[in-house]
């Protein structure tokens, strides 16, 4: 190894360097010689995407770097001077990836931040900061299983978004932008721009998934709709700090996937049923796109609640399960029918003992982390409910 790599990897070692400039992965294994950053091997790959004009870059052990300035210029610079020059107006509510994003993100994050350089200068914002936002997406009929072209409106004002399908007429549905939550769902839409907008309408929870053909526009409204919500609380709660504000704008599933379920009557078979882990919601569909879950559990705290492997006493036994228990919930589901010792209501498995224990941790996950539901943005919108009544919360 010469005496440049082994400068470039010492370099690479200093605190700050040693993650990824743009999604923070420890695994750092490139730079851009020209914008002085460390990167991993998933971002370089975007940034050579965006041309050598944007970004020139060089792995830091297979290449040789004999250029005694661009050493010295990535001495100078580093991660942290790199990124309080590129990221010096990154909004409040953009989100900013890590390593586990969804690529749309992780891309339009790279080439906002080099590629048009949206974060040195606020006017170049105006995609996802301005306080109406107006155009075309590509919706999922509720019906029909096609996509179809639907212009959608977001105002801050009215606190809402709303989607047309005919041109100078009513809106077909306006969501509260506070009770609505918008995941990024590629590989469920099965388009990479794919997104899942989850929200409440007289108390029942809806799902429409949209996307666009240009990533730029399709994160756009992503951030735009974070946005909206951001100002909100920033009204309704003055004072707080954006950490505490941005908390869950928005968030993505905790896991997703083919369970089989069994019903709560004597003779009912598993069936098969997409689950989805929202927050502290267990719904179930009969497929992984239909507008309505045919059921949602909400996740309690022990005692009172618990996941339990295995099945109640007399129950089909087929693979190893995870099952979830509400008292409140069990009355309705199981009448006055004799309840299990634990009051086990769903019983969900896969033929792969992997794959459950995948979903018995994640559910367990939720009362050791305290996730979204007992953020502070949770309980701040709850005690605005209670004291308007207009708005509903996704939980």
């Amino acid at each position: 190894m010469s005496d440049q790599n082994a400068r470039i990897l010492e370099i690479s070692r200093l605190p700050g360097n040693d993650v990824c400039a743009d999604c923070r992965s420890p695994q750092v294994e490139y730079a851009s010689y020209n914008l002085g950053v460390f990167l991993c091997t998933t971002c370089v790959g975007i940034h050579r995407s965006m041309g050598t004009h944007i970004s020139q870059t060089r792995h830091l052990r297979v290449d040789r770097w004999l250029d005694e300035n661009q050493i010295i210029f990535m001495e100078q610079h580093g991660n942290e001077v790199s990124n309080a020059h590129y990221e010096r107006y990154l909004p409040d509510c953009y989100r900013r990836p890590d390593g586990c994003a969804p690529a749309v993100l992780l891309e339009q994050f790279i080439r906002a931040k080099y590629e048009r350089e949206e974060f040195l200068e606020p006017a170049r914002q105006v995609g996802y900061m301005a306080s109406t936002k107006s155009g075309h997406l590509m919706k999922r009929g509720r019906d029909a299983a096609k996509f179809e072209i639907r212009r959608f409106e977001l105002s801050e004002a009215t606190n809402t978004l709303s989607y047309y399908v005919k041109e100078g007429k009513h809106p077909k549905q306006t969501m509260s932008l506070q009770a609505m939550n918008v995941a990024l769902v590629p590989e469920k839409v099965n388009h990479p721009n794919g997104m899942q907008i989850t929200y409440v309408t007289h108390g029942t929870i809806r799902h429409i998934f949209v996307y666009h053909n240009d990533g730029q526009t399709t994160i756009d409204w992503y951030m735009a709709i974070r946005n909206a919500k951001l100002n909100y609380l920033r009204v309704a709660f003055p004072g707080h700090s954006a950490a505490e504000l941005t908390a869950d704008l928005t968030h993505d599933f905790h896991l997703e996937g083919w369970l089989h379920k069994i019903g709560p009557r004597a003779g009912d078979q598993y069936r098969r049923r997409w689950f989805t882990l929202d927050d502290r919601q267990l719904m179930y569909h009969d497929q992984p796109l239909d507008p309505v879950p045919k059921g949602v559990i909400s996740i309690g705290e022990p005692p009172e609640w618990a996941v339990k492997e295995g099945v109640p006493p007399g129950s089909k036994d087929q693979w190893p399960e995870v099952c979830t228990g509400n008292r409140a919930a069990d009355a309705e589901y199981f009448g006055d029918r004799d309840l299990p010792s634990r009051e086990l209501l769903h019983v969900p498995y896969h033929h792969q003992s992997y794959h459950s224990e995948r979903w018995e941790r994640a559910i367990r996950g939720l009362n050791r982390h305290r996730t979204a539901c007992t953020s502070f943005v949770r309980r701040c919108i709850r005690r605005a409910e209670a004291r308007s009544g207009e708005y509903k919360s996704v939980v």
